[in-house]
């Protein structure tokens, strides 16, 4: 499968691109984004998706956009409902 299919959780991307290479843990970060230290925790693990409230917080951090924290985490949750959701027996409508 190619990444556009299987793309990674974003909390995989945090913590692989920005707190392993900062150095610093997900309840640094947490203190630091003025978050409880579960939400950091909990999206690491991927148990736990990006919310626009965390998106602001990261982008402010990372200095990044939230678009690009928010646009990550419906590419995940897009392909994981294409493989469990079957939309084939839907007829297309076409406007007049």
């Amino acid at each position: 499968m190619s990444q556009l299919e299987n793309p990674m959780h974003p909390g995989e991307v945090l913590k692989e691109l920005y707190l392993d290479a900062a150095g610093i843990s997900a309840i640094a970060l947490a203190r630091r984004l003025g978050v409880p230290r579960t939400r950091i925790e909990r999206l690491v693990k991927g148990t736990t998706g990006i919310t626009p409230d965390t998106a602001l917080r990261l982008s402010r951090a990372f200095n990044t956009t939230p678009e690009y924290w928010m646009n990550m985490q419906t590419q995940h949750d897009m392909a994981i409902a294409a493989r469990s959701i079957d939309v084939s027996d839907i007829e297309p409508l076409y406007a007049a």
